[in-house]
């Protein structure tokens, strides 16, 4: 059976309740405590000042005998109404004198050492039936003799006080906490309630429906900003569904076209008789539309590995010029056969930490989407720079250029300028999406800047390793231009 409740109002305001109860407890006993100090102390100035009034009517008989002289009172009822308890004693512990309301019982028992000297002595003790009094001592000097006044009251009238008040606490403080229980509970459900409508609106949310947004999301408390941060996830998720869903739908596309080639050529190729040469052009176009569904399959393995997080990054000092060059050396046959240059230029010096070979794919993807664009008997510049805290590579091609509306979509993957030119140029939009994903994970950026009249620069941006300086290394900075 468990003890604790399930609901958090009920919890919450059971600890209300408990807090409020042992505040109540608290300031209940310090009140007390402070009205019984009170009440003892207003006691003991009374009594100081009874001393002070009794010293003068003692009196000593010519055989010796202590005696109090009663005849100061205006009625002779006024002895009864005094309610206090009156000894007097030598400082060697003999009895001089006892009022009748002591009826022989002890007050104190024998005086200890200073008792009432230079001042007033109180304390608490109990007579011999058990009665609490509260006694003040006073030394004085009479006839030449020593005396030790004793006198004191009764502190039943305190507890008495203290019990009245427990008794009223006890009786307000349930009905207290009944009311402070409701109030807290209807508090705690009124606070409560928006994280219940945030809850029954999650729960219908579903993948159809990621649209749906959390409401309370626009106060300025922590459940408003819960709900905008489950907003904002809520956003992620329906982007990368989103993505997710385009992402397989494009996927499914690009592959469902080279398949289909493959199969019709081989359909016609089985349904007729060719010559050698035929067949030859038939396992010609089927291999063409092979390595076309290889390259497709090899950069959606890269763009899911990079998804992941599994594609790991082995950095290392790279020349950005050599890798310029290396990249721009995989396309010499095409531009040669195109009529295209290549013209790789920069300072040979500039370094990046960079993992080599990733880095190497996003300037051949670049370099390879400059040289299908760009006409025939064209140039297509590699430059590399630096600047502060960054090293840049830029690749400039003369082609049409890319219409405003496409130019902040060109990264995105399956996502081509011209649709109906890609069976040409043989892309399936993911060149820029993978050049973009390898130049982020190196902390850098990938932009692109395209004139009205034609052509377009992609600039590649990465950050610079901090380098010691060395005092006896002199830094020279050839430029080096080569041409392809």
């Amino acid at each position: 059976m468990r003890l604790c409740p399930t609901h958090v109002r009920m919890r919450l305001t059971l600890w209300y309740v408990g807090v409020l109860a042992s505040m109540l407890l608290l300031a209940w006993a310090a009140t007390s405590a402070l009205l019984f100090w009170q009440l003892r102390g207003q006691l003991d100035h009374f009594s100081v000042q009874e001393i002070e009034t009794v010293e003068g009517l003692f009196y000593f008989t010519p055989d010796g005998v202590l005696h109090l002289r009663e005849d100061y009172h205006n009625h002779p009822e006024s002895r009864e109404v005094i309610d206090r308890f009156l000894e007097v004693r030598s400082p060697s512990g003999a009895v001089l004198f006892r009022n009748e309301r002591l009826a022989g019982r002890a007050l104190g028992g024998a005086p200890f050492p200073g008792e009432g000297v230079g001042g007033y002595s109180e304390r608490s003790t109990r007579l011999a039936d058990g009665t609490r009094v509260r006694l003040v001592s006073r030394h004085h000097i009479l006839g030449g003799h020593a005396l030790v006044i004793r006198l004191a009251h009764s502190e039943e009238a305190l507890y008495a006080r203290l019990r009245e008040l427990l008794l009223a606490s006890l009786l307000v403080l349930p009905l207290v906490l009944g009311i402070a229980g409701l109030a807290g509970y209807g508090l705690a459900r009124r606070a409560l309630q928006p994280v219940e409508d945030m809850a029954r609106r999650a729960q219908e949310i579903t993948p159809d429906n990621l649209h749906t947004r959390l409401p309370n999301d626009r106060t300025d408390d922590e459940l408003g900003h819960l709900a905008r941060v489950f907003n904002q996830t809520l956003a992620r998720l329906e982007q990368a569904f989103e993505q997710l869903r385009r992402f397989t739908s494009d996927a499914s596309h690009e592959l469902r076209t080279p398949l289909a080639m493959i199969r019709s050529v081989g359909e016609v190729g089985l349904q007729k008789d060719g010559t050698p040469a035929e067949y030859r052009d038939r396992i010609g176009s089927m291999l063409e539309e092979v390595n076309r569904l290889t390259s497709l399959v090899d950069n959606l393995l890269t763009i899911s590995r990079a998804d992941s997080g599994h594609l790991q990054l082995h950095r290392s000092p790279v020349p950005l010029l050599d890798l310029a060059r290396e990249a721009a050396g995989l396309f010499e046959i095409l531009a040669e056969e195109r009529g295209q240059r290549l013209i790789v230029e920069g300072d040979s010096d500039i370094q990046v930490e960079a993992d080599r070979l990733v880095l190497r794919q996003a300037l051949v993807n670049v370099i390879h989407n400059a040289t299908k664009y760009s006409p025939a008997r064209g140039a297509i510049f590699i430059r590399v720079r630096t600047a502060v805290g960054q090293a840049s590579v830029e690749v400039e091609d003369n082609g049409p250029g890319i219409p405003f509306e496409d130019q902040s979509r060109v990264f995105d993957r399956f996502y081509r300028v011209d649709k109906a030119r890609w069976r040409e140029t043989g892309g399936a939009g993911l060149g820029l999406a993978i050049a973009k994903w390898a130049v982020e994970a190196h902390g850098g950026a990938i932009t692109l800047d395209c004139g009205a009249s034609g052509g377009c620069t992609f600039r590649i941006s990465l950050p610079r390793p901090q380098l010691s300086p060395d005092p006896d290394r002199t830094i020279a900075t050839p430029s080096s231009t080569e041409s392809f």
